[in-house]
């Protein structure tokens, strides 16, 4: 239900997004918008000036009289705008056997058209700008201040790729690094699909260590490189009637141990207890000198009731940023996370990346929006942000029903100073639809092979 709940904020608040930059552009360049509607097909709702609040769909002679219809359609999957005078989503095309009204898509100026059909990706970059603004001007950000590398277990990756205990990441790929941070984003952002070199100083000498691509954990929470000053989870306080005081922990244990799968950081606690809803697991934890040994079942919703104290205890720093300042480093957030998808959409191409591991459909989002949204509103508005940029990509792309397939054919008809005949633009739509669903469908099957 988590899953379904917040799938639907974040489509809804995209897709509302989205559309409202289509319909604002389209009404401050005088063209009439007789639909407004959330998901496609079927009406199930609605509302306009003319007829009011109904169910079910119009009549076919409906006259809008120039007032737009917000609707609420059955597939929830997107929205559109329907703009008098345009080939769309909608397929509608009778009142472009008349010759072009004023207030039609079809009799505007080029730039106007241009400012219509990118006012959806405009509004959907603005949205992600906005969120990274807010993160860098309300949220200090901690950086823990070390690049050490903490123990390093014996039989563990890190052990069989040569690193060693207290090993200090001096560079990775040739990035110089200065915070745990920048070690995390260089292996798991900026060097996806590649493979990762580390520049360690160890023992007052400098060692080169070549990581293959293959061997970096999918997550950087899978025990891989820990930093100095990194504790085990430690028991804040233990909820009452709760799955944890039923199994006898206490305030101030230290997991060691659960489900057979040793416990270095609080991440890894959280995705065993989430994925193990009603199932009885093995616990070991640490009670002051002695090791006690525990069984829990987590409940049917995936939590066993309890507050861990922060993990980390090394050098930390925390930067606030001003109002402008902010600005600028969200846009340079934005400029960041496009570059590396398009280098990701460019390795998924050339095969260095799988496609399901690079793009995900409805399952996928789902199971993200409810994760982030569980660890704080601040994680779920970055995922939103992210989600935004990806859509604001996606749709500039010159691909029939996109935003960048129509964005094309008007450049065109602009050039050629003459309308493509509508046929022909309802046969590139169509095409575009099933091409569309094609991959969607594909997308969602690979959704349903990685649950």
């Amino acid at each position: 239900m988590d899953y379904i709940i917040y799938f639907a904020i974040t489509i809804a608040i995209l897709v509302f997004v989205h559309e409202f930059g289509h319909f604002a552009a389209a009404k401050l360049s005088g063209m009439h918008a007789d639909v407004f509607a959330i998901g496609f097909g079927k009406r199930l709702f609605g509302w306009n000036k003319i007829s009011g609040f109904s169910f079910g769909d119009l009549p076919k002679d409906f006259d809008g009289q120039g007032h737009t219809d917000y609707r609420l359609c059955l597939l929830p999957l997107g929205g559109y705008v329907k703009i008098a005078g345009m080939v769309d989503e909608s397929m509608d095309t009778e009142a472009l056997n008349q010759p072009p009204k004023p207030y039609e898509f079809r009799s505007k100026s080029l730039p106007r058209k241009i400012f219509v059909i990118t006012a959806g990706v405009l509004m959907n970059l603005l949205l992600a700008w906005l969120i990274f603004w807010g993160e860098n001007f309300f949220h200090e950000r901690e950086y823990w201040k070390t690049t050490t590398i903490s123990e390093v277990l014996p039989g563990s990756i890190a052990d069989s790729l040569g690193l060693k205990s207290n090993d200090k990441i001096i560079s990775v790929n040739s990035n110089g690094v200065t915070s745990w941070q920048d070690v995390t984003n260089e292996v798991y952002i900026n060097a996806i699909g590649e493979d990762v070199n580390l520049e360690v100083s160890r023992n007052s000498n400098v060692a080169l260590i070549n990581i293959p691509r293959e061997r970096i954990p999918e997550k950087p929470s899978t025990i891989f490189l820990l930093p100095a000053g990194l504790n085990r989870p430690v028991i804040d306080s233990v909820i009452k009637n709760s799955p944890a005081e039923k199994a006898g922990i206490v305030s101030g244990d230290t997991f060691l141990k659960l489900n057979d799968s040793p416990i270095q950081l609080r991440q890894q606690v959280n995705e065993i207890v989430t994925s193990n809803p009603n199932k009885q697991l093995p616990l070991t934890v640490l009670r002051g000198q002695d090791t006690v040994i525990l069984s829990i079942t987590p409940g049917k919703d995936g939590t066993i009731g309890v507050l861990m104290r922060k993990s980390y205890s090394g050098p930390v720093e925390l930067k606030s940023q001003g109002f402008f300042e902010s600005f600028y480093l969200g846009w340079l957030e934005i400029n960041r996370m496009t570059v590396l998808t398009f280098r990701m959409i460019g390795k998924v191409i050339s095969g260095n990346i799988e496609f399901g591991k690079a793009f995900g459909g409805p399952i996928k989002i789902a199971q993200f929006a409810a994760e982030y949204a569980d660890s704080g509103i601040l994680n779920f508005l970055k995922f939103l942000a992210l989600l935004s940029l990806s859509l604001a990509i996606i749709n500039i792309m010159p691909f029939p029903v996109l935003d960048g397939g129509h964005l094309v054919i008007i450049i065109i008809e602009s050039i050629f100073r003459r309308e493509i005949p509508v046929k022909v633009k309802v046969a590139i739509q169509n095409v575009g639809f099933v091409l569309l669903l094609l991959l969607m469908a594909f997308i969602l099957y690979n959704d349903i092979l990685n649950i």
